[in-house]
């Protein structure tokens, strides 16, 4: 279960491999080509792909998860995430954390199957698809998407004779919110800034980690810093703030595009911008 980009948008080698794997070998399917497939409690197999995978977490699938489990985001992160430590990760990667048992099985998983099933990340809603995505170019033009089959030994799910197009796949496993908080994300971790080989310091990628992941700790630091105070934020966000992971989650999209790569999607408030005047640190304006 693996989107070909991965959180950061290149990985490792693995996933490089990977890649070329899939672009030169695996069949390109657009939203009306069609395949067969069913998973249900009827066939062997069934859950026996719920172990050992390495499962990429979005924000927004961790923001679904704890809402889902009633944990803290800081709770859920610490029980249910690995940090891998890679030294050619740009930013933060988080994985879900595998039982530790001899199968390695997810942690969800119960006998009658997914435990969290409306709630579960976008790897598990894709299989049996995966998708390869090429960044955008700096012009606007969308990069090149197409899906592909992961069609994995033991899986009997593809010997049934249910048949779907991928567009019909897509919308009954509701992929298309966690598609456009995915899409937000990437314009993150594929940003120009590490075009130019420049790289977060270990500082910025605890800001980073912070404003995407650990939501309770981001509110914290907004309404317990100077930030609503150094900013231009309408009232009527700042409240839907303090309920609404969701919006938090868009505005710390907002904010680390301005702290960390310098783009104009904050505006200052003239007081704080007179006495900042002349000087170009945007980290240090947005610090609290």
């Amino acid at each position: 279960m693996s989107h070909l980009e991965g959180p950061n948008g290149d990985g490792g080698d693995p996933q490089q491999e990977l890649k070329e794997k899939i672009l030169e070998g695996y069949e390109r399917l657009g939203p009306e080509s069609t395949f067969r497939f069913s998973c249900h409690p009827g066939i062997s197999c069934f859950n026996k792909c719920c172990a050992d995978v390495n499962i990429f977490l979005s924000p927004y699938d961790v923001l679904r998860l704890r809402k889902r489990l009633g944990l803290s985001s800081g709770e859920f992160l610490r029980k249910y995430t690995l940090l891998p430590i890679q030294k050619d990760l740009k930013t933060p990667a988080v994985l879900l954390r595998m039982n530790d048992d001899r199968a390695r099985t997810c942690p969800f998983l119960t006998e009658g199957g997914c435990g969290v099933y409306s709630d579960r990340p976008w790897p598990c809603r894709m299989y049996p698809l995966g998708l390869a995505a090429a960044r955008d170019t700096p012009d606007g033009w969308r990069g090149e998407r197409f899906y592909f089959l992961l069609q994995e030994e033991g899986c009997l799910g593809f010997g049934e004779a249910k048949e779907w197009t991928v567009r019909e796949w897509m919308d009954d496993q509701g992929v298309e919110e966690y598609d456009r908080w995915g899409e937000a994300y990437k314009e993150l971790t594929l940003h120009p800034h590490f075009d130019q080989g420049k790289s977060l310091t270990p500082q910025q990628m605890e800001m980073f980690y912070i404003a995407t992941y650990d939501l309770d700790k981001f509110r914290e630091f907004v309404f317990e810093s100077t930030l609503l105070a150094r900013f231009e934020v309408s009232e009527d966000l700042v409240e839907e703030m303090r309920y609404s992971d969701e919006a938090l989650l868009e505005f710390g999209f907002l904010w680390l595009r301005f702290a960390l790569f310098g783009e104009k999607t904050m505006k200052v408030k003239p007081h704080v911008a007179e006495a900042f005047r002349g000087q170009v640190d945007k980290q240090a304006l947005a610090r609290g």
